[in-house]
């Protein structure tokens, strides 16, 4: 299905850094609570992650992940998660691997174009 330039520009993806992982048992599939800092213009956001399987969360902490920003907010149980972090399923079935930028020469905060 094609779509217009116009309605992907209107979906605003932006880079974060993962600043808190908790663990999220009471989610249906295995999910870790993260806090991504977006920077000054957006901030601190909420997201739920079913990443478990794919990363650990020593390495989620400081990790710079793709997130869209002008989603409605959406309860997973009792979490509010802010933000859709973007991530493609694993290949062992397991879990997400979340999209992250090959080079740190970035900005927090920066849209994708």
């Amino acid at each position: 299905m094609m779509i217009p330039l116009e309605d992907f520009e209107k979906v605003d993806i932006r880079l974060g850094r993962v600043v808190e992982v908790e663990d999220f048992p009471e989610a249906r599939n295995p999910s870790f609570k993260l806090k991504i800092d977006f920077g000054p213009e957006i901030g601190v956001k909420t997201s739920s992650v079913q990443a478990v399987g794919a990363h650990a969360k020593e390495e989620l902490l400081g990790m710079l992940v793709l997130g869209v920003v002008n989603f409605p907010p959406k309860r997973v149980g009792k979490f509010v998660s802010e933000v859709l972090t973007l991530g493609f399923p694993n290949a062992d079935g397991i879990g997400w691997v979340l999209v992250t930028p090959s080079k740190h020469s970035v900005r927090i905060g920066d849209r994708l174009r």
